[in-house]
């Protein structure tokens, strides 16, 4: 139960036991799963590495960064499904460390706390839960750390620190766009308040490379930017030098939310170790201020939430490049606590397990939506409810071994919660099936339409290599005229999957989907939403 050095590699099979875990119970998720790699697949079948594309168009709202990997593993491995789903997880894995080398730059006197960061990360139930998922997050997380390790190493007078910083940012807005900005600046504008005592006059040398970094990362994101304006077109080059920035900032397009929305997920943010009286306590006590490594991570976090709760488009996963400044302020805290005994069990850790157990045992009989969700079996919330328990009767452990005991617990619930709710669900938001359906008919000459906005739900599982035609509901009767051996795809709200007449229906996230002929809907258009 220490986090040392030759634990490590227990952790490490804990994040390849999750991950793999996730891999084998659920599919791609739609919609933004099965966009990314929609994406992926699109560049990739039309040989065109520098605009990303969605069905046929530009696709402006996310950089290429994270396609360019799925390509090189498609490269090495052949196109598949478990690469792209295996970005995000080794950039999870990647940050862990670098998270743990930060630490040792920040304290390197201290021969604890780099190695508890890793874990308390990984314990972190909002790590465990975003990591195995196809998105974009993680590398900004690992990019982020890795220009903060470097702006460490320049306040240390190593100068070729400003180099990491540059060469990350930059890599982080190819990654995610301008947003890992919001992590880097404010540390380094700031850095009087964290910085230990320097010459006035070495301030200008400080803040003349702070410039030289945002040069190298302006010429790396316009290297890729500039040209790929030039050929994406007028609207693309708009949208991808500026009007996805500033619409994110200032009146998202998607996503929009107040100024606190952030405020209610802080304390998620910090599950489960929130849950630990006696860790807060000692939180407190560390007198983090007094502390240059403790005022660097609170103005990297303090900073950052600011900042985001500032900008107009929010979404809980943006809070994921906050949890290494987190983990490394509880890391330091447990650490200078001497090793003590923790003489209270976790009494509020096991409480809630208990109730989160309890809640996904009647799941069946809540009042949900989702028609799955019925479909849940009690006993998986009893499984949680196990853990709740064991942790009472555990024997107290000492401050250093919390850290790896979270980490098993929080791979257990996410582990349970895989198999028990998201295999049990998994049918769905298995889109396979019907992807290979509409595959068969463009192969066959078949024209296909989607009833809704497009967001590449079909694509990969259906290596389609040509676009679907997006109908609004005006352009229905029109279309099914034209095309009456075509084919549509309607959605519906209820989850019934008995469609008379539907080439193939089926559960679809909290409703269903039915496939229908152009020919039934010009007899029938009763038949869709």
């Amino acid at each position: 139960m220490n986090a040392g050095v030759r634990p490590w590699l227990g952790l490490g099979l804990l994040w390849l036991a999750l991950a793999l875990l996730a891999l084998f119970t659920r599919p791609l998720f739609p919609m933004d799963e099965t966009r990314y790699v929609a994406v992926a697949w699109e560049m990739w079948q039309r040989g065109d590495f520098l605009v990303p594309y969605l069905n046929g168009e530009p696709y402006s709202h996310k950089p290429p960064l994270f396609f360019w990997l799925v390509h090189a593993g498609w490269w090495l491995f052949g196109v598949n499904e478990w690469w792209p789903r295996s970005v995000a997880p080794l950039a999870s894995l990647g940050a862990l460390f670098a998270t743990a080398r930060l630490a040792g730059r920040l304290w390197p006197r201290d021969e604890v706390t780099w190695r508890l960061v890793p874990w308390i990360l990984f314990g972190s139930v909002f790590w465990t839960a975003f990591y195995s998922w196809v998105q974009m997050d993680m590398l900004l997380v690992l990019f982020g750390v890795l220009a903060l390790l470097g702006i460490v190493r320049a306040a240390r007078q190593r100068y070729s620190g400003w180099l990491l910083v540059g060469v990350a940012t930059g890599l982080g807005v190819l990654a995610k766009g301008p947003v890992i900005l919001l992590q880097v600046l404010p540390v380094v504008l700031l850095a009087p308040l964290w910085v230990e005592a320097r010459p006035r006059r070495s301030w200008f040398a400080w803040y003349g490379g702070m410039v030289a970094s945002l040069l190298v990362a302006a010429a790396i994101a316009l290297g890729w930017a500039l040209p790929a304006a030039q050929a994406g077109g007028e609207a693309y080059g708009q949208a991808i030098l500026w009007g996805q920035t500033s619409g994110r900032l200032v009146q998202s397009f998607a996503h929009a939310h107040p100024g606190w929305w952030y405020l209610p997920w802080l304390p998620v943010l910090a599950a489960p170790w929130i849950l630990l009286p006696w860790l807060w306590r000692r939180v407190v006590s560390a007198r983090v201020l007094q502390d240059p490594g403790g005022r660097f991570c609170l103005v990297w976090l303090v900073s950052a939430v600011v900042l985001l709760s500032l900008v107009s488009g929010k979404q809980v996963k943006y809070l994921l490049p906050l949890m290494p400044a987190l983990a490394l302020l509880l890391a330091r805290a447990i650490t200078r606590g001497g090793e003590q005994p923790v003489r209270h069990r976790p009494v509020w850790l096991a409480a809630s397990l208990l109730l989160a157990g309890a809640l996904v045992s009647v799941l069946p009989w809540f009042p949900v939506r989702a028609q799955w969700m019925t479909e849940v079996q009690p006993p998986w919330g009893g499984l949680i409810m196990a853990a709740g328990i064991m942790l009472l009767l555990f024997r107290p452990l000492r401050d250093t071994q919390y850290p790896v005991m979270l980490a098993l617990v929080s791979v257990y619930v996410i582990g349970v919660v895989h198999l028990g709710v998201f295999r049990t669900g998994a049918h769905a938001y298995d889109l396979r099936e019907v992807s290979g359906l509409i595959a068969r008919a463009r192969v066959a000459g078949q024209p296909v339409a989607n009833l809704a906005v497009y967001h590449g739900q079909f694509h990969f599982y259906g290596r389609l290599e040509q676009p679907l035609d997006q109908l609004i509901p005006s352009r229905i009767g029109a279309w099914s005229r034209a095309h009456p051996g075509g084919l549509l795809v309607a959605y519906y709200r209820d989850a019934r999957v008995d469609y008379p007449g539907a080439v193939h229906a089926q559960a679809f996230r909290g409703g269903s989907l039915a496939v229908w002929r152009a020919a039934t809907i010009t007899t029938d258009p009763g038949l869709l939403p």
